[in-house]
């Protein structure tokens, strides 16, 4: 651990005080040190992708946020001017950067992002479930991905994403969902 500046805030970034984290499978990898961090990550770098926070600071070509709102955001910053993110397919941009992976991410009392990244967060949302949008975005999307209303569904892995999926597919009126994993206590958790 140590002490790192304020981000600077661009004309179009939004200064985030972090107020809770969440840490994903990506941040035990590069906390194990494993042989993609070590060819992925610069040294140093804050990491961190799955937060809330309150935006402290606007640039000057923002619109639609004000200080004060609370935020998270996308994780994956893109390029907007590849042929993939000018057809809306931001999700395949060949030059995306990741928050935490190759900019400073949300492990630290503030964070920059483009404003384009941040979404406002209603009242009811707590910190505690804001701070999980990013991995309960993958399951979303993984699971609506298919057609599953009236359908048996068989997720492999009971990991957070792999739990929150079979959540999602019960919701949307999958007849029977089963979840498998090798490991005994993520299996306890998917009982829950």
């Amino acid at each position: 651990m140590t002490d790192v500046e304020k981000p600077t805030l661009g004309h179009n970034d939004l200064l985030i005080k972090i107020r809770k984290t969440a840490i994903c499978g990506t941040d035990i990898h590069i906390y194990n040190w494993d042989e993609w961090s070590q060819k992925t990550i610069p040294v140093p770098m804050v990491v961190g992708h799955e937060y809330v926070g309150e935006v402290v600071g606007i640039g000057q070509e923002v619109r639609g946020f004000t200080l004060g709102d609370r935020v998270s955001g996308e994780g994956h910053i893109t390029c907007g001017h590849c042929r993939n993110c000018r057809a809306g397919r931001t999700h395949l941009c060949r030059n995306t950067i990741g928050v935490g992976v190759n900019r400073e991410g949300a492990f630290a009392e503030y964070l920059v992002i483009p404003a384009f990244n941040a979404f406002k967060l209603p009242d009811d949302i707590s910190d505690d479930m804001a701070a999980i949008f990013d991995p309960f975005g993958n399951a979303v999307h993984t699971a609506l991905s298919f057609d599953v209303v009236g359908e048996d569904v068989l997720i492999t892995g009971a990991g957070p994403i792999g739990i929150m999926a079979a959540a999602v597919c019960k919701h949307v009126g999958a007849r029977n969902v089963v979840i498998t994993d090798v490991n005994e206590f993520r299996l306890d958790l998917a009982r829950k």
